[in-house]
């Protein structure tokens, strides 16, 4: 397929050697144009209502904001992006609340130069891409038995929990109110049937909620 004009990305890293990397990538790859680079979530949301990239490349674990929040953002602003995930991590407590809030792709860092090309190709175009290993949790994630499922934030909001966050810095990270974050934490206490922090992170390891 060819383009009338580049695909315009907007690279969200908080590495300068990887958002180089991915620059000098697609900048001398023809059908590409990088607009702009972001060091974290809350600077990604910025700019794509800045630069309206047609596709944005996000990191996940970022100081400052993480990608599943942007992501989320981007969604209830209802951004023309279309947000394509490349990280490190392919976790069961990073790649559903991802693709849960919006996600159109998910690919790993390892993914070899044509595949990312021909995935940010697809990701304009509004098509799902997932890397085999994402692909294969999700599925597994989907057939898994158990009780009432987290809702997409609550996944967040433990994933969180389970780093140790207190609840002041999840409010900033997920842009809601400490009271939120406690609302959203009596929720996952009685759906995994604990009832404190340390309960919740144990049994969602031992269910798999938490890879």
């Amino acid at each position: 397929m060819t383009y009338d004009t580049a695909i315009s990305l907007l690279i969200v890293d908080d590495h300068p050697v990887v958002r180089d990397g991915l620059r000098g990538m697609f900048d001398s790859a023809p059908g590409f144009t990088v607009v702009g680079e972001a060091v974290n979530g809350v600077q990604a949301v910025e700019l794509a209502a800045a630069l309206d990239p047609d596709v944005i490349l996000m990191d996940l674990r970022m100081p400052g904001g993480g990608g599943v929040a942007a992501i989320a953002e981007l969604t209830r602003r209802r951004a023309r992006a279309r947000v394509l995930v490349l990280t490190t991590y392919d976790t069961d407590s990073d790649t559903l609340p991802a693709i849960e809030a919006g996600a159109t792709g998910y690919l790993l860092k390892d993914a070899p130069r044509d595949e990312l090309f021909t995935a940010v190709r697809a990701a304009a175009e509004g098509r799902t891409v997932l890397s085999p290993a994402v692909a294969s949790r999700l599925v597994s994630a989907v057939r898994a038995p158990g009780g009432e499922p987290l809702s997409a934030r609550e996944r967040e909001v433990l994933a969180l929990v389970a780093r140790g966050t207190p609840n002041r810095e999840i409010a900033r990270e997920l842009f809601i109110s400490e009271a939120t974050v406690k609302t959203h934490l009596t929720h996952l206490y009685a759906k995994l049937g604990v009832k404190d922090r340390a309960a919740a992170v144990a049994t969602a390891y031992r269910r798999g909620i938490l890879g």
